[in-house]
Parts: C-alpha cells; sequence; structure tokens
C-alpha cells in the first residue's frame, strides 16, 4: 500500500525523545528534557505585536506563494546588511520552516543515481530527505580533534562523477562548530570547475559567541552562484512554531521550480507569520536576540566546564548554536542505549550521537535554565558513577 520511498524514511530520533520526555513528564515522573532544539525563551513582544496588528487588519488571505513583495525585500535587505550577500526578489521564496526549504530544495534538485556529500555528524533530516528523493548519501565523518568540520582533502575524496550536492552547516546542529572564512575559502576551491551545488544551512547565524559568521556564498563568486543559503527566525527569536524559513540562490529558475513545486503542495506560508517575520528580519527584534545570545553564552560556558570535569566526559566548546556534543566514548560506545538508560535512571533526556550519524557521543541543549542544566548535568556525572561502580 505505501510507496516505497515513504518506506526510506525514518523517524526522526530528536523528536521521539522529546515526545518521550514530555509523555514522562505529564506522568509525573521529574524529566529534565535536553533534547529540543528550540530556545526556551518567549517570542519577541515586537513581533507578536506585528503579528496581532496583521490579524486585526485582516491579513488573513492568500498570498503570492513565494511570500508577499514587503517580505522578500526584508529578506534581501538582511541578506546584503548581515552577510554582503545581493538577491533580486525572484532569487528568493520563504517557506514553511528551513526544513520545507530543503525539502523543497532536494525535490528539486535530486534524482536516482545523484550523490549528496554530508558531513557527519549532521542534522537528521538531511539524509532522510536526500534517500526520499532517490539519492544517495555520502558521509563524510569528523571528530574532535577536527572541530566537526571537513577538510579539503577530505571534500575532494569524497567528489564523483554523481555527485550532485554537498550539505553544509554553519554553525551546525548538533555540534555547534562553525567554519571560518578561510575554510570556507579553502573548501570552495576544491569545487571550482564542477557543477555541484552547495545547501548551506545558516540557521544558527545569529547564536555566535566566539568569532564572526561568515556566510558560504559571500567568500568568492564561484561560491555565490553555487551555493542556495537557507535560514529562517526559528532559532534566532524563538519562532520555532510559527514556521519561517527563506532559500535565496543565484539560480533564479531553481528558485521557480522550487516556487513550482511549493505551489502545488503548500502554497503560501501563514500569512500573519509573513508580516510578524518582516519584523523579525529588519533589526527591530535585534536587543532581543542579543538578550538570548548572552544568556546561550553564558549557559555554555558553565555548561562546558561542569561537564569536562566528569570523569570519562569531555567536550569542545562550541563556537556557535545552543548544543554540546558530548564526547561518551570512554565509557560506551552505544549512545543509544546510553540515552535510553539515563532517561529510564536518571529522569534526564539527551539525544544519542548516533541519531546524528557519530556513535560515542550525545546532543545536550543548553536552550533551557541554568539550574536545570546543573541538576541534569550532577544527574548524568551520578548515573556515569553508577555504571563504574
Amino acid at each position: 500500500m505505501l510507496t516505497d520511498r515513504i518506506n526510506t524514511l525514518s523517524e526522526s530520533i530528536t523528536i521521539a525523545i522529546t515526545t518521550l520526555a514530555q509523555e514522562l513528564k505529564a506522568e509525573g515522573k521529574d524529566i529534565l528534557s535536553f533534547s529540543a532544539g528550540e530556545p526556551d525563551f518567549g517570542t519577541p513582544q515586537v513581533i507578536k505585536d506585528a503579528a496581532i496588528e496583521a490579524i486585526n487588519n485582516n491579513f488573513t488571505r492568500y498570498t503570492a506563494v513565494d511570500g508577499i513583495p514587503d517580505l522578500k525585500a526584508a529578506v534581501a535587505n538582511k541578506l546584503k546588511r548581515d552577510n554582503n550577500l545581493e538577491y533580486a526578489p525572484n532569487q528568493i521564496i520563504v517557506n514553511n520552516g528551513a526544513k520545507h526549504s530543503l525539502f523543497n530544495l532536494f525535490s528539486a534538485t535530486i534524482q536516482n543515481g545523484d550523490e549528496v556529500i554530508i558531513p557527519a555528524p549532521y542534522w537528521v533530516t538531511y539524509p532522510e530527505l536526500v534517500k526520499y528523493c532517490g539519492g544517495t548519501v555520502v558521509e563524510i565523518q569528523t571528530h574532535d580533534y577536527s572541530a566537526f568540520k571537513i577538510t579539503p582533502e577530505q571534500l575532494q575524496n569524497a567528489i564523483t562523477p554523481k555527485t550532485k550536492m554537498l550539505v553544509l552547516t554553519t554553525p551546525s546542529n548538533p555540534t555547534g562548530s562553525v567554519y571560518s572564512k578561510e575554510e570556507l575559502v579553502a573548501l570552495g576551491k576544491v569545487l571550482e570547475g564542477t557543477e555541484i551545488i552547495v545547501a548551506s544551512d545558516e540557521m544558527y547565524e545569529k547564536l555566535i559567541y566566539d568569532g564572526t559568521f561568515t556566510s558560504a556564498a559571500a567568500v568568492s563568486e564561484d561560491m555565490f552562484k553555487r551555493t542556495v543559503t537557507i535560514n529562517g527566525l526559528s532559532k534566532s527569536v524563538a519562532m520555532t512554531g510559527w514556521r519561517f524559513g527563506y532559500m535565496a540562490a543565484y539560480d533564479s529558475e531553481l528558485i521557480k521550480a522550487t516556487k513550482k513545486l511549493q505551489s502545488q503542495s503548500t502554497s503560501n506560508i501563514n500569512s500573519i507569520t509573513q508580516k510578524a517575520a518582516i519584523v523579525g528580519l529588519d533589526g527591530q527584534a535585534d536587543d532581543d536576540i542579543e538578550m538570548m545570545r548572552k544568556a546561550f553564552k553564558e549557559r555554555r560556558d558553565e555548561a562546558v566546564e561542569l561537564f569536562n570535569k566528569v570523569d570519562g566526559l569531555s567536550v569542545l566548546k562550541p563556537d556557535g548554536a545552543f548544543y554540546l556534543f558530548v564526547n561518551i566514548q570512554e565509557i560506551s560506545n552505544d549512545s543509544l542505549n546510553f540515552a535510553k538508560d539515563l532517561l529510564a535512571k536518571k529522569e534526564v533526556a539527551v539525544v544519542p550521537g548516533v541519531a546524528f550519524g557519530s556513535e560515542g557521543y550525545f546532543r545536550f541543549s543548553f536552550a533551557t535554565d541554568i539550574e536545570s542544566i546543573r541538576t541534569g548535568i550532577k544527574r548524568i556525572e551520578e548515573y556515569i558513577k553508577e555504571m563504574n561502580s
């Protein structure tokens, strides 16, 4: 009854663990969850006010499939101001979150036999969407000692005549690693002379704690022409439930193709969200963004210090995002069993590294209050001591 392509998909382990943690909490268990990938802050009031105004003004009808002109202008202005990237309206489309952007992009470009290079650890959705579209995933494994970033040599070795796309995530989910301008330039040089598309997921761009952020499309003319920039407002201004993402590309025909697909599937994104997103993009919420960034940085610094004091655990201090990718290889090489046992015995929810293509780690989100972080790490320490006793 079901198609082969739908049977290739696996349920998101991150969503499954988050859901299980919520169910256990509803049963009265004292669950501390560090599995969710969303800020614990509310959406800034200035954005909510824009949405309320849109409702009161009856801005509740269908819009253009690819977004209202004012919103696309706000995206273009943001990309110019923050990333030194210039796009015309026909080079931009807004979507129902970045996951939708990726689905449309992969659907429009990947077919049977195409290979897609994905550095691991990776966000769980990337390989699933590639397989759904008939493509073949080519993983490049990274490690602590390379700060979870691929090298030009690794990229060169992974390229074959069938390579269609490279997926880059900076800052990374789940590691928080950020590619420097120099690293992006070096990767771009490997791609010169090829027709490989770069899908650059930059959703955590505003959450940078050390160094600066560089957009992949901004490092050279060649990279600009081959890169599809994917971003949104879910993480920067806590709009996860609003479902807003966007895609920008030099190739307007590619954007046109995704618009065609969107016109026959979801059509336009929520009209109220579009009005609210303008405010999230144009700088009116910048003070709120900075407040959240500072809070996340303080949590990161303390959580890293606490984890690195636990015997058998180690973690790199991430430059961005709000995750720690904790190394448990001295203790276990079965991260799924580790996570399940930790939840059952200590009521702490983390996401096993195997979900992200890297065994021997777990992802710990510090997008929660500092007291929960301290208590959660203490419970993890107790769990490990009991394992070793």
